[in-house]
């Protein structure tokens, strides 16, 4: 049982109910939807010291590890390109964009670029990548998702994807040679990831424009106010009653200098003009030498925590977010006016960019072009305490409604949901091959090859991914690894595996592929046997699917159940002929797990042991259970590659099958295929296509004379063996995959 399991067990034993279930909040909440509660303020009562005798403290217990951290499963994984020295961007596209997903029922986790390793494309369905440099391992990581059926989408929120864009920033052209050098490989090396990706998502029309060159389709979902940030607004609203009117200049970093310029003239008039008013800067800006002579109305605040922001801005009256007109500026975001416009406080813009779309002149804000503008605008607000509120509060209304994360966040889930290929998963009992796996992989292999993105999910998987048929699918771990995502299909392929599909609740269609009647799997009074037989009778929204004919009549006739039904097939190019000499000794072969009874290996040696073994050499094939030591044998193959086993019916000429429970008998069609003969016992999985002395002979189980009996009569009968090769071949033929990967898909509504 895994480390999870077992924590989960330890704390809902220790501390109850209430006590697990807020562990297990807190555990998706950080690992799942990105959300850190904040603890609560513990009390610790002082003691008091001893009167008569000293009391020596215990020594306390070492501190519990954390469970062992086993990633989820999720919808959309965010790859965070942004270093924590500037967190606002990846605040914005990271953080609020998984809380409008998980809004809306789209389960995420995030992993700073650095720490991205290519294990980490099993677990998820999406991928966005915001503001990444290309890397190797990047780049293999996107080369992985496509081949997987994986969507690929890059996020960005400023033009910083090509040189040609930030050649056009002051800032950046007064870099040294070097510094520029630099920050060129990086914004070069952050298109070469956008252009690996299918489609970007971005914050403003001029940036989908020019993303659009470069990507075939861009959507925008423009920033948004977290419910924090609107908590915290709502909080620090309040009317002053001093009779100081505050203009506000929240800059940021030091590239808005030459903004700040733009608006400099208008704020040097209004300072000289007005005695009451004062400047508030908050950032990095230089203050220019025309406004130092009213360096007693300025009041300068370097950066602070985003948290403290909406109260800094709800102390000023006026906001102002002046900014140049350049394709840059123009693919800026509305962030000053959404902020401002939660505490109340109206903005004075420039007609730039988002701005310009955002902000609806003289009702929600006012837009700017030249000083003239900037002056009166000011002004206006600057002598009319009225107009300020009323202005602030349709601005506040309008971002209330349209630019909070919970609000705003359908379209882009809806997006996001449109753009991920549909995806399925398989639920195993393990990734120990057996023939019910590999017909599970077959039809895996299918719906890849149609478009699917597939995942593989096992109880105690020893595998990290599966192989088949030109196929790598990603294992995850049932118990380990927490599932949260999404599905468009599911398929249980045994009796164990059904709870996972009965019960994730984002699933669309549920599907339960029965290969065996597993009930007798088990000894009587086992347990098992019922839980297996409950599976027969599961919600009725779970398709049954099989691949035998036998399984589809007892469904119906025992459990009332409606099974789809598509024939199992054979990859013939792997089990080509070869012609078989009879002049010489006749190689017998024996395959089955001699410990499972209904194979009834036992009784395929008592004949074997009866024959003249100058004549007959006996070769044993078993992937788990070795010998019996009474078993008499030439060579045992034991847990051969499932791409060797062909090579192993060639060597022989006749397969002895004895077993008298089979959902679908692989090894009489495998060794048909390959040119060889054929003596079984008839059951219910080889009843479909074994026809006596047409493609095969037939013995009844127990009857050891008949069994004897038909091996002689094939090696002293040519024509009897012309006659089952021609048969057989009409058989194998009907069965290549190829032929029947329609009847396959459509057992899962999926077209060809």
């Amino acid at each position: 049982m895994s480390g999870l399991i077992h924590k989960s067990a330890k704390a809902l034993k220790e501390e109850g109910i209430t006590g697990f279930s807020k562990r297990t909040v807190r555990y998706i909440g950080k690992h799942v939807f990105g959300i850190i509660p904040e603890e609560p303020v513990i009390e610790v009562p002082v003691p008091q010291e001893p009167v008569a005798e000293e009391i020596v403290p215990e020594e306390p217990p070492a501190p519990e590890p954390e469970p062992e951290y086993h990633p989820p499963m999720v919808d959309v994984l965010f790859i965070n390109g942004c270093d924590s020295s500037v967190p606002h961007p990846a605040r914005y596209r990271v953080t609020h964009q998984r809380e409008q997903l998980i809004a809306n029922n789209i389960t995420s986790d995030e992993v700073y670029y650095v720490n991205l390793q290519l294990e980490q494309v099993k677990y998820a369905h999406l991928f966005v990548f915001f503001r990444c440099p290309y890397t190797d391992t990047i780049g293999e990581f996107i080369e992985t998702a496509k081949q997987l059926n994986k969507t690929v989408l890059f996020d960005i929120d400023d033009l910083v994807i090509d040189t040609k864009y930030t050649d056009t920033i002051k800032y950046i052209q007064a870099m040294s040679v070097e510094d520029k050098a630099l920050y060129d490989d990086g914004v070069n090396r952050m298109g070469h990831t956008l252009r690996l990706c299918e489609g970007a998502i971005t914050t403003t029309e001029r940036l989908a424009h020019e993303l659009g060159k470069y990507v075939p389709e861009v959507y925008i979902n423009r920033n948004t106010a977290s419910e924090r940030m609107y908590e915290l607004s709502e909080k620090v609203v309040k009317d002053r009653d001093d009779q100081e009117v505050r203009i506000g200049y929240f800059s940021g970093s030091i590239t808005h200098n030459d903004d700040f310029m733009l608006v400099m003239p208008a704020l040097k008039h209004l300072l000289q003009k007005y005695e009451n008013l004062r400047l508030y800067i908050v950032g990095e800006l230089e203050l220019p030498e025309e406004l130092q002579a009213f360096e007693s109305q300025i009041v300068a605040t370097p950066f602070l925590d985003w948290q403290e922001l909406p109260q800094l801005i709800a102390s000023v009256d006026i906001n102002i977010a002046p900014l140049e007109q350049s394709i840059f500026n123009e693919a800026k975001s509305e962030n000053k006016w959404v902020e401002a416009a939660l505490v109340k406080v109206p903005t004075v813009a420039s007609k730039v960019g988002a701005f310009d779309r955002m902000i609806e002149d003289g009702v929600t804000g006012f837009l700017c072009d030249t000083s003239d503008e900037w002056i009166r605008a000011l002004e206006n607000l600057i002598l009319d305490e009225n107009l300020r509120k009323q202005i602030a509060q349709q601005a506040y209304q309008y971002a209330k409604e349209h630019c909070l994360t919970i609000y705003s966040g359908l379209p882009v889930s809806e997006h996001i949901m449109s753009k991920m290929k549909p995806s399925a998963v398989f639920v195993f009992p393990s990734t120990e091959i057996s023939g019910g796996i590999m017909v599970a992989l077959k039809h895996a292999s299918f719906m890849q090859k149609k478009g699917y993105d597939v995942t593989i999910l096992a109880y105690n998987p020893s595998l990290p991914w599966m192989e088949y048929d030109g196929c790598k699918f990603p294992v995850l771990s049932y118990g380990v690894n927490p599932v949260f995502a999404y599905f468009d299909k599911a398929v249980a392929t045994m009796w164990s595996t059904t709870p996972f599909v009965e019960t994730h609740p984002k699933i669309k269609d549920r599907y339960y592929l029965v290969q065996n009647f597993e009930v007798d799997f088990y000894e009587p009074n086992v347990i098992l046997r019922i839980q297996a037989n409950q599976t027969y009778q599961l919600a009725r929204d779970i398709q049954y699917v099989t691949i035998s004919k036998w399984c589809q009549n007892w469904l119906k006739d025992k459990y009332h159940k409606e099974a789809c039904y598509a024939p199992n097939g054979i990859v013939v190019k792997d089990f080509y002929e070869k012609e078989r000499d009879f002049n010489g000794k006749i190689r017998i072969l024996i395959e089955g797990d001699c410990a499972v009874e209904y194979k009834r290996v036992d009784e395929s040696f008592r004949i074997t042991n009866r024959l003249d073994r100058e004549k007959f050499e006996v070769w044993y094939m078993s992937y788990n259970e070795t010998p019996k030591e009474w078993y008499q044998y030439d060579k045992f193959l034991h847990r051969v590659p499932y791409e060797e086993v062909a090579d192993v019916y060639r060597q022989c000429h006749i397969l002895l099958k004895s077993s008298t429970l089979e959902s679908f008998s692989y090894p009489p069609l495998e060794m048909m295929a390959t040119g060889g003969f054929v003596v079984a016992v008839p059951n219910g999985g080889n009843a479909e296509y074994l026809q006596d002395s047409h493609n095969c002979l037939l013995y009844e189980s127990g009857n050891e004379d008949q069994g004897i009996a038909c091996i002689e009569r094939i090696c002293n009968n040519e024509n009897l063996r012309e006659q089952l090769l021609s048969g057989a071949k009409e058989t194998v033929a009907k069965r290549d995959w190829s032929s029947i990967r329609a009847e396959i898909l459509a057992l899962y509504n999926i077209e060809e």
